[in-house]
């Protein structure tokens, strides 16, 4: 999901690449003392909703033509150098295609990242489900080692790179979140702990597509389930 500044790997397996200048996001979290923060974020025809958790920060959030994308890193780290990100991004209308599925963009986006680390790939499929409603669609992709930009290597050196991708279908647009990892380099593909990003994902939840009420202003009380 991806800024040329701080593309990965698994982020050009997602819906498109878009050059933008790093910058603080515009998105506003709710304060609390729990574990994890309501993030709700209007994405194009619907809000999204889900649950960051308290030692994710959001970092870089941005809108060009019809992609959006917001990243979120461990505090202390930045877009440009992580050890695990957090990624919403969403594709404005692709929903509206008859016959785009979440389980063809899923496809789409792991014969992306296969032909992008072979032969270091590897994958966890998770298959067809429903969240909150919609049709969707998770695996966990990863890379042995991650074909970086030139920046990123230098910045980041060699490195593999994983992640758990959910694919939604809203009403007009397609959602993904994800939770990337990054750690040691290996020409082989890595052993994947299903167990582990199963528990990740569970961390995001609830996950959340809500209607955009005209005037309704943050924190977005209606999705939050709030008078």
């Amino acid at each position: 999901m991806a800024h040329l500044k701080s593309v990965t790997t698994m982020a050009l397996c997602l819906l498109c690449a878009c050059a933008a200048k790093t910058e603080h996001p515009k998105t506003v979290w709710d304060e609390t003392n729990a574990v994890s923060i309501p993030a709700i974020t209007p994405v194009f025809s619907q809000l999204v909703s889900y649950q960051l958790p308290r030692n994710f920060v959001p970092a870089f959030d941005s809108v060009k033509g019809g992609f959006y994308i917001q990243e979120s890193v461990l505090a202390g780290e930045s877009v440009e150098k992580w050890s695990q990100m957090i990624t919403l991004s969403g594709a404005e209308n692709l929903a509206m295609i008859p016959d785009m599925t979440s389980e063809r963009l899923l496809g789409q986006l792991e014969t992306r990242c296969r032909l992008s680390c072979l032969p270091s790939f590897s994958v966890i499929e998770l298959g067809k489900s429903m969240i909150d409603g919609h049709e969707a669609a998770i695996a966990v992709f990863s890379c042995g080692t991650a074909d970086d930009d030139d920046e990123v290597k230098a910045l980041s050196g060699p490195h593999s790179e994983s992640a758990l991708v959910a694919v939604i279908k809203g009403e007009r647009d397609y959602y993904t979140l994800q939770w990337a990892e990054r750690g040691k380099a290996s020409s082989d593909p890595l052993t994947l702990n299903k167990a582990q990003w199963l528990e990740r994902f569970g961390k995001l939840q609830p996950i959340k597509l809500c209607k955009r009420i005209p005037g309704e202003k943050r924190p977005f009380p209606s999705c939050l389930g709030r008078p």
